[in-house]
């Protein structure tokens, strides 16, 4: 195998594992209660302790399909039984055990129990988020991170979609991007949070963009808005259904300004040129993120990747830059005159390659 070859095989291999490290941090309930105390209105307010708890069942990793009839799975209805969560109130206890639960309530909260999975109204599926094994995900499309979290106060949960670029993409808009990924977050409740026309039990879908390496910080949030051309109709429904937000990160790490606290914390864990200590020091100090191996060893293993990354590219660049140094040079030697065989001479460089930058014929021996 050649060297280059080599190369780009560890690159690619490095970006993946990167990705992937990203990806992981981004799923640590300490790190999605702080994106929800931030972006979600019922959430704003409160500590993000507090509402770790409210983020239920499991946190799907680059597991689920965005493949149309692939985001949902159908599972036998075998000896699933309905256990009370660890984190419910002792309000729905009480209303458990006294048997006041209304009808919306209890099957809200049995629902929570089936992590993710509902039985549908005839009892005989259970409907659930589908989930493909690493791997056979290959040309597979998959959201980066999909979880429910309880909206306190209520008995009713949002989806929450999260998605990690490493800048903003220049092959396709990504608002295009977002807005197919919340076509299947919507139309994949279909059998799964709710049934027939029961349209009144669809949940509230956030579709969360984390773009890096951007020139300022960025938030931006677009949802439905309701525009009277002709009359003064109500037209019923829930306006706040479809939310996208939108989250520019830059490169260096933005400030404590209380206007970047959310960009601030997503830059402690992704910007470049940060130890993992400075790292471990923000989130602890800033955010009351208490550490633990596992997540200092995620961090520590991404930042360490994400370095080496930069380091290639930093390398990568320079040898581009002599390159183009020594093809202006050549280009130079050539508008005074002097031959091919000189010129290769001067700059360090094949004559094969001399003739490619000045768009000549190949020397010939």
């Amino acid at each position: 195998m050649g060297a280059e070859l080599k190369e780009i095989l560890t690159a690619a291999n490095e970006k993946t594992q990167y990705d992937t490290y990203a990806k992981r941090l981004l799923s640590e309930k300490c790190i999605l209660a702080c994106i929800l105390t931030e972006v979600v209105d019922e959430f704003k307010g409160m500590k993000p302790k507090e509402a770790e708890r409210y983020i239920e069942g499991e946190t799907f990793v680059g597991s689920v399909p965005t493949e149309p009839g692939l985001t949902n799975a159908m599972k036998e209805t075998g000896d699933l039984t309905t256990t009370e969560p660890g984190n419910w109130t002792n309000a729905e206890r009480e209303k458990t055990a006294t048997g006041s639960l209304t009808n919306t309530e209890r099957e809200s909260l049995e629902m929570f129990s089936l992590t993710d999975a509902k039985q549908d109204r005839s009892g005989q599926r259970i409907v659930g988020l589908n989930t493909i094994h690493a791997e056979i995900m290959e040309g597979v499309a998959v959201f980066d991170i999909v979880l429910y979290a309880r909206l306190p106060e209520v008995y009713t949960r949002i989806i929450v979609n999260l998605e990690a670029q490493k800048d903003e993409p220049t092959g396709y808009d990504i608002l295009n991007r977002a807005v197919f990924y919340m076509a299947r977050l919507i139309s994949s409740q279909k059998e799964r949070d709710f049934t027939k026309v029961y349209y009144n039990d669809m949940k509230r879908v956030y579709s969360i963009w984390i773009c890096m390496n951007m020139k300022e910080c960025s938030w931006n949030h677009m949802h439905l808005t309701d525009e009277a051309i002709l009359g003064q109709h109500c037209w019923k429904g829930e306006r706040e259904l479809i939310n996208f937000i939108f989250l520019g990160i830059p490169k260096k790490l933005p400030g404590t300004d209380e206007r970047y606290r959310l960009h601030r914390l997503l830059g402690a864990l992704f910007s470049l040129g940060l130890s993992v200590e400075e790292r471990i020091s923000i989130l602890e100090n800033e955010y009351e993120i208490q550490m633990n191996d596992e997540l200092e060893g995620r961090l520590g293993k991404m930042c360490n990747l994400g370095q080496g990354i930069w380091e290639q590219g930093v390398e990568r660049g320079e040898e581009l830059g002599r390159a183009e140094e020594k093809r202006a040079t050549a280009q130079r030697l050539q508008a005074d005159g002097f031959e091919v065989s000189i010129i290769a001479r001067i700059v360090d460089a094949s004559m094969e390659l001399i003739c490619e930058w000045l768009g000549l014929a190949p020397v010939t021996a």
